[in-house]
């Protein structure tokens, strides 16, 4: 190149290229929240508690809005779950609230199998995604997701410890949900005997065995306040839709002849307590632990009953295809052994029909001959009365014939003599 050519190049202005932002793959998180805000999140509550414990009005608290719920009466003859999904809005993030109730728990006197419908419920909605999982076009994302993500379970305050009913339901639903006890209307109770309760509730919870959700501490951001309200569970929570004016402000709270109980006032109850875990700090926790924890056990258990597995005992890769052949293969000849059972059970209880009919063919031919002797010796009897009764008629007959004869012989006898007075008159 020449000198020349090179100085004009340097004599020219410099471009400056001005960036919009920061360039970098940090703003990753930015395009997931944008992303995520975009799509909507979903957020599914079951609530199992007695008739009239004050599960609806505790919702309507949390939410700080009023949701249609029909008044449920104590003579429900089983339990009953009644979900109803809302659409909230806070800012510019959409929530899909889903509140499941539990008519009609622990209204039954036989209340043994109470927990059951619950189970077939949750089992439900995990079938429900499973299902959508597997199909060949699948739209997860589309997907309305209605699993369970928080199971807040209802104490009644008026004893000294859980029901049986409370500890088998626990039992049988920590391995398919997260459990939050809570203690409803914990204004009934003094605080000392609020907190005697608490500690019964936990401790018969440990030596029982149930697992009940845990706050997670491994977040450095929130360990601290998570392991903090680990140790007030499980929380008191008293619920109330209602504005009362205390001092100048007005605050949600239920009014008594002797005060106020103030729904947000931590001294009062564990309700700010609650809301914080549950929808400020914790509500993503619960959503994953529901997928990774709850729903993978459920799905593994699922796939595993199916035939499915992750490699045969010679350690070989999986196929899905082979696995697929030798569950068709072993279908059809569980359909083939079934087959023939039922062949089988047919021809036994044909034979037993046969055997049936030719004993009730044998006893009405019996009862026929019997009914035959009868009829012929009837036949005898009374062709013997007949003859008797002919018999008794000529008899009768000549009888009879005699008697007239001697009749006109009298009467002839009779007329002789007075034709003879008569001649000698003349």
């Amino acid at each position: 190149m020449a000198a020349n050519e090179v100085d004009v190049f340097a004599n020219e202005e410099k471009r400056n290229l001005e960036l919009r932002g920061h360039v970098g793959f940090d703003s990753l998180p930015d395009q997931l929240v944008s992303k995520s805000v975009a799509q909507g999140f979903c957020f599914n509550i079951l609530c199992v508690g007695e008739t009239g414990i004050g599960k609806s009005t505790l919702m309507n608290t949390l939410f700080n809005t009023t949701f249609e719920n029909e008044e449920a009466s104590h003579y429900e003859k089983e339990v009953q779950l009644r979900p109803q999904m809302y659409s909230l809005q806070e800012s510019n993030v959409n929530l899909k609230l889903t509140v499941v109730h539990t008519v009609g728990f622990g209204d039954q006197i036989n209340k043994e199998e109470s927990y059951k419908p619950i189970l077939e419920y949750i089992d439900a909605q995990f079938e429900k995604y499973l299902e959508e999982e597997m199909k060949i076009k699948r739209s997860l994302a589309n997907c309305h997701d209605t699993r369970i993500h928080i199971c807040l379970y209802f104490i009644a305050p008026n004893g000294h410890s859980l029901k049986s009913l409370d500890l088998v339901t626990m039992k049988k639903l920590d391995s398919k949900v997260n459990i939050i006890p809570v203690i409803a209307k914990a204004d009934t109770v003094s605080r000392s005997e609020l907190d005697k309760l608490k500690i019964k509730v936990m401790s018969e919870l440990v030596s029982n065995g149930v697992q009940i959700y845990q706050f997670p501490t491994e977040d450095e951001a929130v360990a601290e306040i998570n392991s903090s309200m680990n140790t007030h569970l499980p929380f008191a929570v008293v619920g109330s839709v209602d504005d009362v004016k205390v001092g100048n402000k007005m605050v949600k709270a239920r009014l008594y002849p002797w005060g106020s109980v103030q729904v947000e006032n931590e001294n009062h109850c564990d309700f700010v307590k609650l809301r914080e875990m549950l929808l400020r700090v914790n509500m993503e926790d619960l959503r994953e632990q529901t997928h990774a924890r709850h729903y993978e056990l459920y799905r593994r258990c699922k796939l595993e009953e199916m035939g499915f597995k992750d490699s045969d005992p010679d350690s070989q890769s999986f196929s899905l295809q082979e696995t697929y052949e030798a569950k068709r293969k072993e279908f059809l000849v569980d359909l083939q052994r079934k087959e023939e059972e039922m062949r089988q059970m047919f021809v036994n209880k044909v034979k037993e029909t046969e055997a049936e009919l030719k004993e009730k063919e044998k006893e009405l031919h019996g009862r026929f001959e019997q009914l035959k002797r009868m009829h012929q010796d009837e036949k005898k009897n009374l062709e013997e009365k007949r003859r008797e009764l002919e018999e008794e008629m000529n008899a009768f007959n000549r009888r009879k014939v005699a008697a007239e004869t001697l009749m006109g012989q009298a009467l002839q006898g009779c007329s002789q003599p007075f034709k003879k007075d008569k001649d000698k008159k003349n």
